[in-house]
């Protein structure tokens, strides 16, 4: 089954850096576009970055631009989100997601688990 594994979220001060990872299984990664998504308390889940399949295109939440970059290792199945220059108001449950078109036709959108960023001093 599909299996999206978030990891490398936790507590930095204001203007520091984290690296997000998801580790995907359960389809062929290579082949599908993914993105980072985050909720903050008490607001709507918004998508933070995108990149295509063979991670030649990305997209950045304008909030985002110029800090967070996104990017892929096909060969390990996984991405990655940079994070720069954060925010307090950066601080959120980050999640990964896959949008999957299988072989029937169905498109299954997936969920990881979500891995918490605070920012603050």
């Amino acid at each position: 089954q599909v299996q999206l594994v978030e990891s490398g979220g936790g507590l930095v001060q204001p203007g520091g850096s984290l690296r997000l990872s998801c580790a995907a299984s359960g389809f062929t990664f290579s082949s599908v576009p993914m993105s980072w998504y985050r909720q903050a308390p008490g607001k709507e889940r918004e998508l933070v970055a995108s990149i295509t399949s063979a991670g030649g295109r990305t997209n950045y939440a304008d909030s985002v631009k110029g800090r967070f970059t996104i990017s892929r290792d096909n060969a390990k199945n996984t991405v990655f989100l940079q994070m720069n220059s954060l925010k307090p108001e950066d601080s959120a449950v980050y999640y990964c997601n896959a949008l999957v078109t299988w072989r029937t036709g169905i498109l299954g959108n997936y969920w990881g688990q979500g891995t918490q960023v605070t920012v603050s001093s």
